[in-house]
């Protein structure tokens, strides 16, 4: 018995509908989660990675299908037959997409609101601080104090209502060439690496004094420009304690590979205590938190402690321009 196109059709559709929504929900190809606010990135992904997954098995099984299906045939040297288009496929396959392309626009609007991106004028934000915007040398600054933390493993769980939540913390974070500066407004602290507490929402304020920065901690699955001249503004809740990488991720000069640094997440016992310790330091050097403002830098001081991590001989870093 001969089953019929449309039957075909119908099971093959199932077949990768199936595939692709397994493949799309169990990719397993994000870091851990450490926010409550990932959950909404992660399921962004996941819609994203489901419709691709289904878009590229068709678009590869019509092709091998048309090789195997319409291969030439020994002997046969004649043309296939003129094909003179048809409108009303041409029209599903333009439409199609379109609908795609519509909806996970106004998906991602929607998760990217949630987390605060459009907020810029938020009225309870607190400025940048001048001295943090317009500090000399910054080219060359560097990250002077680094604090101990003892991370603890926490389970995460699911807030419906941490996203909405105000901001319980606000941290003023400012990017140059190459650091990154972050100042408590609360307390008036400035430091050269971020700590942050276990379940309290935090709001950042980015800017950057020279050229565009990104600040990226990907187990957040956070990735915000810091633009001169602009202010711009994220939010997210710490659920898992630990150390994570800030990265920039937007090409900022030619050492942009070193512009990184540390987002310590710790229970609010800790936090407390690191802070006591930071504004006591800070008392006594009030300097040393921020960079060497008062003492000039060239290329070559600046890089060479990560010369023997990256294989440069400290010689030839002057050749560097």
């Amino acid at each position: 018995m001969k089953i019929p196109n449309a039957i075909w059709t119908l099971l093959i559709g199932i077949v990768l509908t199936l595939i692709s929504l397994w493949y799309g929900q169990n990719n397993d190809l994000l870091p851990v989660a450490a926010t409550d606010e990932a959950p909404l990135i992660d399921g962004l992904f996941n819609t994203m990675m489901t419709v691709s997954t289904g878009i590229f098995l068709i678009v590869e099984g019509v092709l091998i299908y048309a090789v195997i299906r319409y291969r030439r045939r020994a002997g046969d040297n004649e043309d296939g037959p003129p094909v003179e288009g048809n409108v009303p496929l041409e029209i599903l396959w333009t439409a199609i997409p379109a609908i795609i392309v519509i909806g996970i626009s106004i998906y991602s609007f929607d998760v990217y609101n949630n987390i605060g991106g459009f907020d810029p004028h938020s009225a309870h934000a607190a400025p940048m601080m001048e001295d943090a915007m317009n500090m000399p040398g910054t080219a060359m600054a560097a990250t002077l104090i680094n604090a101990d933390a003892s991370p603890q493993v926490s389970q995460l769980d699911s807030n419906s209502d941490a996203v909405s939540k105000p901001a319980e913390l606000i941290i003023n974070v400012t990017g140059m060439q190459y650091a990154w500066i972050f100042n408590y407004p609360d307390t008036d602290l400035t430091t050269g690496e971020l700590h942050v507490p276990i379940g309290k929402k935090v709001e950042i304020n980015m800017t950057a004094n020279d050229v565009i920065h990104a600040f990226w901690v990907p187990e957040f699955r956070i990735k915000q420009d810091a633009i001169p001249g602009r202010r711009t503004n994220l939010s997210f809740t710490p659920r898992k304690a630990g150390d994570y990488q800030l990265i920039c991720a937007e090409l900022c000069g030619p050492y942009h590979g070193v512009m990184k640094s540390q987002v310590v997440v710790e229970t609010q016992e800790a936090f407390d205590s690191w802070m006591q310790e930071q504004l006591l330091a800070s008392k006594d050097m009030p300097n040393q938190t921020v960079a060497m403002n008062s003492m000039t830098m060239t290329a070559d001081e600046f890089l060479s402690p990560y010369t023997k991590d990256i294989g440069i001989h400290p010689e030839i870093l002057h050749q560097i321009k």
